[in-house]
C-alpha cells in the first residue's frame, strides 16, 4: 500500500540555557540568542513514521515552520530517512502561539496534497503546551490519537494504535486520515545514514539558493529547477504560497502573551548537618518524618 504521511517537526531553543535575558519586549523568545536542537518528541514522531513506512509502504514528508535556519532541521530529517521535506517561513509568521501555528500548519498540510497520517511529537520543550497537534487535528477536521506508544496495525481504511493512559494503556482504532501525537518513549530515533548524508548534504531551500554565488550567473528559477532535478530542493512556502489570512498569523493572530520568563532557583535559609553514624542517621530519619517528607 502507499500511505502518505506528514510529520510536523520543530527546531527548538535548548531550554537548558534559557533565561530572562532571551525574552524580547513583546514576550516572544529571541531564538537568535540560543542554540537550537531537534525537538525530542518530534524526532521520535519522525522515527515512528519511518517505521510505519518501512512496514506498510508509502512516503514520509517532514514539515516545519520556522526561520530560514530551520532548514538545518529538515536536512537532519532527510539524513534520517524522510522522503521529502518542506519549510514554512515568513516574517509575518514570527511570534506565533499554538493557535496561529496550528492554523498555518493545517493550511500547509492541505496544500501538500492528499495524506493518510499526520504525526507530531506530544509537545515541544520550548512551550510544553501539547496543543499544536490537537489544534491542527481540529482545524483539519481529523480524528486524533494522543500519547501514542506504538502503531500495532495499519490497513487501507484504519489504524490500530497503543496509547498510554494513567495506570496503563489503551488500544484504539481509528479511520484514516488521522493525526497522532507521539510520546518520547515510543521509539529510539535511528542515526543518520551516511549514504543519505553524503547524497543530501547540499539540499537547499529557495532562501538558501538566493544567497548562493551561482544565483548571480543563473536565474533563480533555473537554479531551483536544477536542484529539483537532482532531488536537492527543499520546498519553501511563504504566506503568498499558502494564501493564508494574515489576521490569523504571527503575533497578530496569537492571543497568548508571555509576560515574563525567570530562572527559579530554590534555596534554603538554613541547613543542618547529620553525622555519618547510626545515631546521626536515626536523627535524620526523625527529622524527615517530622517535616512530612515521608512517613
Amino acid at each position: 500500500m502507499n500511505f502518505n504521511t506528514v510529520v510536523m517537526v520543530k527546531q527548538v531553543p535548548d531550554t537548558s540555557n534559557i533565561s530572562g535575558e532571551v525574552m524580547k519586549p513583546d514576550g516572544t523568545v529571541n531564538r537568535a540568542k540560543l542554540p537550537t536542537i531537534f525537538n525530542p518528541d518530534d524526532k521520535v514522531a519522525l522515527e515512528l513514521a519511518l517505521q510505519v513506512r518501512d512496514r506498510f509502504g508509502g512516503k514520509v514528508t517532514a514539515v516545519t515552520m520556522g526561520p530560514p535556519k530551520a532548514a538545518e532541521l529538515l536536512r537532519d530529517c532527510l539524513y534520517m530517512g524522510a522522503d521529502d521535506v518542506c519549510l514554512i517561513t515568513d516574517r509575518k509568521f514570527g511570534g506565533a502561539d499554538t493557535l496561529a501555528t496550528s492554523y498555518i500548519l493545517s493550511e500547509t498540510i492541505q496544500k501538500l496534497g492528499p495524506f493518510d497520517l499526520v504525526f507530531a511529537g506530544r509537545q515541544a520543550i520550548d512551550g510544553d503546551t501539547a496543543q499544536v497537534g490537537p489544534q491542527t487535528a481540529e482545524k483539519l477536521g481529523l480524528p486524533q490519537i494522543t500519547y501514542a506508544e506504538e502503531v500495532i496495525d495499519l490497513k487501507e481504511d484504519k489504524i490500530v494504535v497503543k496509547r498510554r493512559i494513567d495506570g496503563g494503556y489503551e488500544i484504539l482504532e481509528s479511520s484514516l486520515p488521522v493525526l497522532i501525537t507521539v510520546l518520547q518513549e515510543a521509539a529510539t530515533p535511528r542515526p543518520f545514514k551516511a549514504t543519505r548524508l553524503m547524497a543530501l548534504k547540499n539540499a537547499r531551500t529557495r532562501l538558501e539558493l538566493e544567497k548562493m554565488p551561482e544565483t548571480a550567473a543563473k536565474p533563480l528559477d533555473e537554479l531551483i529547477s536544477d536542484y529539483k532535478n537532482k532531488g536537492l530542493y527543499i520546498q519553501t512556502l511563504s504566506r503568498e504560497d499558502l494564501g493564508v489570512d494574515l489576521e490569523r498569523c504571527g503575533i497578530q493572530g496569537s492571543p497568548t502573551k508571555v509576560h515574563k520568563v525567570e530562572s527559579v532557583v530554590l534555596t534554603g535559609e538554613e541547613h543542618k548537618q547529620f553525622p555519618a553514624t547510626r545515631e546521626g542517621i536515626g536523627e535524620l530519619l526523625d527529622s524527615l518524618i517530622e517535616e512530612h517528607f515521608f512517613g
